[in-house]
């Protein structure tokens, strides 16, 4: 008999089987190794679990927001009580390394708390009317189930990002995590029952995409998306939504520039583009995914950048001196030889990495060297494909115009860095990246005050802050006639 730990969805408060009768194996990305195992969840199930929300909504809303918040405060501490467990499965699920996965619990528990802060301003507006005897007040409502459908990268901290605002604004949630990286945020159920949170108002369920998730996704009781992933899962999610107007929110694929200019401090930026390429295996959605060096400073840079990825660590996640883990899955691994054939072909040279580690210890395991491309050109299939992956290719620039044409050509909008001591170019590229998120003097790293979107290809709606809260209330307006 297997001692292969085995998770049920958690569908209104409990622990249920899947009717399919199947379930999927989780892997652990370093060593091949089996997990724990998932319920295959059906259609039916994410019907079960979006009717349980729908009905639990229907008090949850009534409660003052001060109430709901101080249930999730005790459900961000309950999380922060569990951060080894937590981290210990992230790292065994997804393959990132032990640190990042505790600062990854501790950044869950952070999300929902900066949400519960938020539970006094939910403020609406009064505002006069052209006619005698009237006020027009536009209050903010929750829009009521939303579906959460999370990736795999730091599947916990989306899952906390999404549910916080979600249940403060006086939703109800139905999550579905990725496939690959389940556990920890299944986890979640049990610390909701735990702190009393009623049952219905937070749903776990996993299972297949085209059919749990077009499910969840086209039932007309769902009454918001918010997706992080793949740009063409995330078109296919809008198109799905699109019969019963459901609101979308959506973060998506992105290709981020970091661009070093030439009177940039260089060896902050250096440190900068080391851990904003390679921080989680290159699995960020604002990782620095293309580098371009102003000429002058070019050979300075690339000596020092070269050297420091070159001494990065690649190994155990579970060890503290490690620097980077694995690929999530051998899917993604072969993408990223993929690439690297492609970009050879292409006529890029390797500077440093390239190929799977050597070793005993590789020899199971999604591993890939922090690798580092170098005599590249825009017009090459690196520059514009997202590879999600430790590979980063470089290019020279002579002038300020021509490197916002080359960051520009891009289908995607998410993040771009920028490294230069010079407030007119810093105001020269706020006025022309056209990326939704800028980082100046800095890598990559959103906060919770601020807003979390892309543009073009990498999404729509946002989230975080205000304007990310905002995403999870509907608007309703009265006209108040009253007499003189």
């Amino acid at each position: 008999m297997s001692s292969t730990k085995e998770y049920k969805l958690f569908i209104n408060g409990e622990w249920v089987k899947s009717t399919s009768g199947e379930t999927i194996a989780i892997v652990n990305p370093s060593t091949e190794e089996i997990v724990a195992n998932v319920q295959n969840g059906t259609a039916e199930e994410a019907l079960d679990a979006l009717k349980a929300a729908d009905k639990a909504q229907k008090e949850w809303k009534k409660l003052p927001a001060r109430s709901r918040a101080d249930m999730l405060y005790k459900l961000a501490d309950e999380i922060d009580a569990n951060t080894e467990h937590l981290a210990q499965l992230l790292t065994k699920e997804q393959g990132k390394l032990l640190k990042v996965a505790r600062f990854e619990v501790a950044v869950t528990a952070s999300f929902i708390r900066y949400a519960c802060e938020g539970a006094r301003r939910i403020e609406g507006d009064i505002i006069p009317s052209d006619n005698p005897n009237e006020q027009i007040w536009i209050q903010k409502v929750p829009r009521g189930v939303v579906v959460a459908i999370t990736a795999w990268n730091f599947p916990l901290a989306l899952a906390g990002r999404k549910l916080g605002p979600a249940l403060v604004a006086g939703n109800t949630i139905v999550i579905k995590p990725t496939s690959e990286t389940p556990l920890a945020t299944l986890e979640l159920g049990n610390l909701a029952n735990k702190v009393g949170i009623p049952a219905g108002v937070i749903n776990i369920i996993t299972g297949p995409g085209r059919a749990m998730g077009n499910a969840l996704v086209e039932s007309p009781i769902t009454k918001m998306i918010t997706m992080t992933g793949s740009t063409p899962v995330g078109q296919q999610i809008a198109k799905n939504a699109a019969n019963n107007l459901t609101h979308v929110q959506l973060e998506l694929g992105g290709k981020a520039p970091f661009i070093v200019f030439e009177d940039a401090d260089i060896d902050a930026a250096v440190d900068a583009a080391l851990h904003s390429r390679f921080d989680n295996c290159g699995q960020v959605c604002t990782c620095n995914e293309r580098m371009y060096l102003h000429e002058d400073i070019y050979d300075v840079f690339m000596k020092k950048f070269i050297t420091k990825t070159k001494a990065l660590k690649v190994g155990n996640p579970m060890l503290e001196d490690t620097d980077m883990g694995p690929k999530v899955n051998a899917v993604e691994l072969k993408h990223m030889e993929h690439l690297i054939a492609v970009s050879l072909k292409e006529g890029a040279t390797i500077a440093t990495g390239g190929k799977k580690p050597e070793g005993a210890e590789f020899e199971k395991g999604y591993w890939f060297e922090p690798t580092v491309l170098t005599n590249v050109t825009q017009d090459m299939t690196i520059v514009h494909e997202e590879s999600f992956g430790p590979i980063l290719p470089v290019l020279k620039f002579k002038t300020f115009d021509e490197v916002i044409g080359y960051v520009n050509d891009c289908e995607y909008g998410l993040a771009a860095m920028v490294f230069t001591n010079d407030m007119n170019t810093i105001m020269k590229c706020n006025d022309e990246l056209e990326y939704g998120e800028i980082y100046v003097n800095r890598g990559h790293g959103e906060q919770h005050q601020g807003f979390h979107n892309g543009y073009k290809l990498s999404g729509s709606g946002g989230e975080d802050g205000k304007y990310g809260f905002e995403q999870y209330m509907e608007k309703k307006t009265f006209y108040i006639k009253h007499k003189a």
